[in-house]
């Protein structure tokens, strides 16, 4: 059995969400060094875990039905369509795929953020402060 080196042990084959591209000094470190590839390696990695049998029979645990694995398979292809096309044009694509993500934080002002509290639960903590002596 060939050994592996520690960096492929961690790799979770369950990810693979976007392609990965890799650097010439191998990171996949953005905007480090140019970039010379584009790998498929997790977005096949993901597809073939989902056929495993662990993972159909967790999503037949957790929510009552295999799964089809369609969009394992839309991510494998759309990586490999990307390989089709000229390094600067898959940065481009990459890139404005990243920026048009909404971001999962709302940020906001002390003023809305209090707001949002008090809106929310009703009262701000420090009225259900017990004073000393209180019961």
């Amino acid at each position: 059995m060939a050994s592996r080196s520690p960096q492929e042990n961690d790799e979770d084959p369950r990810g693979g969400d976007s392609p990965e591209i890799n650097s010439s000094n191998g990171s996949c470190e953005s905007g480090a060094a140019p970039l010379t590839r584009l790998s498929c390696t997790k977005s096949f990695d993901a597809l073939w875990f989902c056929y495993s049998p662990v993972h159909q029979m967790q999503q037949y645990y957790r929510r009552g039905e295999f799964d089809s694995c369609f969009e394992k398979w839309n991510t494998l292809f759309d990586c490999l369509k990307l390989k089709t096309k000229r390094l600067s044009e898959v940065q481009e694509i990459l890139e404005a795929r990243e920026s048009s993500k909404p971001h999962i934080w709302s940020f906001r002002t002390v003023e809305e953020a209090s707001a949002h509290w008090k809106k929310t639960f009703g009262s701000t903590t420090a009225d259900h402060v017990p004073t000393p002596g209180s019961s």
